[in-house]
């Protein structure tokens, strides 16, 4: 999946079943909605802390074993009563478990678009920070709306007007997170190709080029390019995104492939993305080069 915007099973208003990558739009499994993962991986760990096993902590909560399993797999949603109880049982007082109960329980704000996404925008919502490598297409986070149309438009499944105007008012809310009060941290890694490929014809591209240069003021923004002089390079295999976290929750990576994106969450291959992205850091040109390459091609 293309980490700007990647695929997730989707359904908007009528229309088909669907995802939401780029510029393609391929069906995938969903995971539980995050915030209900997240909260399960806090229930296990508040459980292992109090040295019980899921057995022993089912047998006191009145629950079955499987279901604190699927509560603790974000599969079901978690009452306040329950939460209120497996703090006194585990001897642990977390004043933001409850808060976390609650958020758990309501649906995503894309879900007022017709999109019924538990994937990458669920993810995205509750990150701090993106590290992303982009290929052929700007980053979703990055693109003007006459871009973004562009691609939506170009897809082989067409879009209902209506669609298409829920696909680009979602995209353009989830920028606002990058100058909101508690701004989205983005690194973006884009080769070149990404800059001259002409997406809308002159006129849009003239103008994604300036909206790049102008996002790449803003502090929580470090945008490279992978300059075509640099010849090959190790991303050449594909675009992905890692997802970070302000708490101990891990990271998450997304990449994107022909049937639609995988969601890896496991250490070792989070491990390997993150040298990946380091390596191809070293590689491209550094924020003040990039943008004056930036700027040499919107000159051209």
């Amino acid at each position: 999946m293309r980490p700007g915007d990647p695929p997730d099973a989707v359904k908007h208003n009528g229309n088909p079943a669907s995802a939401l990558p780029a510029g393609s739009c391929c069906p995938v499994p969903t995971p539980p909605p995050f915030r209900r993962r997240r909260l399960g991986r806090k229930l296990t760990r508040m459980r292992t802390r109090a040295k019980l096993t899921l057995e022993e902590a089912a047998k006191a909560l009145y629950r079955s074993k499987s279901t604190l399993h699927r509560l603790e797999n974000g599969e079901t949603i978690l009452d306040v009563h329950l939460a209120k109880s497996m703090m006194d049982l585990y001897d642990q007082y977390d004043p933001d478990l409850i808060d976390q109960v609650l958020r758990a329980r309501e649906p995503g704000w894309w879900t007022t678009y017709g999109i019924e996404n538990q994937g990458y925008i669920d993810v995205e919502t509750e990150a701090s920070d993106v590290s992303e490598l982009a290929l052929l297409v700007i980053p979703g986070l990055l693109q003007t709306v006459g871009y973004m149309r562009a691609l939506f438009e170009a897809h082989r499944l067409p879009r209902t007007k209506r669609w298409l105007e829920n696909d680009i008012r979602v995209r353009q809310i989830r920028q606002e997170r990058l100058t909101g009060p508690d701004p989205l941290w983005l690194h973006a890694i884009i080769d070149e190709a990404a800059l001259r490929k002409e997406v809308g014809g002159p006129d849009v591209m003239r103008a994604q080029r300036q909206h790049l240069l102008d996002m790449a003021e803003l502090p929580n923004i470090t945008l490279r390019v992978l300059a075509d002089g640099g010849g090959a390079h190790a991303g050449m295999v594909g675009g992905f995104a890692i997802l970070g976290f302000e708490d101990d929750e891990s990271p998450v990576l997304f990449i994107e492939h022909v049937a639609g994106a995988v969601h890896i969450e496991d250490e070792s291959r989070l491990r390997e993305a993150k040298l990946m992205f380091e390596h191809l850091a070293s590689q491209a040109l550094d924020p003040e080069e990039s943008i004056a390459l930036v700027e040499r091609v919107v000159a051209e």
